[in-house]
């Protein structure tokens, strides 16, 4: 409930063994017949757990290891900020994982 006089809450008070409405600016509710209640729901989140999913970006590369012509591929820098990136690549098949240094 708010104020009609200024717009702010209106908060519970006693006043005169009488349990009232009122507001910071003087106002108060004439009747007492109200009741507050506080209801909080439940907010249960349910998270949902992919595995063996890759999101990365797939390009022609053979793997070493079993010969399949597809592989995932990433890139960091794993050395001096003046030298070239490692790229990572691994096997879409076998998930092997092996290094290309440029």
């Amino acid at each position: 409930m708010f104020c009609p006089k200024c717009g702010s809450l209106l908060m519970p008070k006693d006043v005169n063994k009488k349990r009232v409405m009122a507001c910071s600016c003087g106002y108060r509710s004439g009747s007492g017949d109200f009741s507050i209640a506080e209801t909080v729901k439940s907010k249960e989140k349910r998270l949902e757990v992919v595995e063996e999913q890759e999101t990365l970006p797939i390009t022609d590369a053979q793997c070493p290891k079993c010969g399949h012509p597809k592989a995932y591929y990433w890139m960091k820098q794993t050395r001096a900020a003046d030298e070239a990136e490692t790229r990572f690549f691994r096997c879409e098949k076998c998930r092997n994982t092996w290094r290309d240094y440029f």
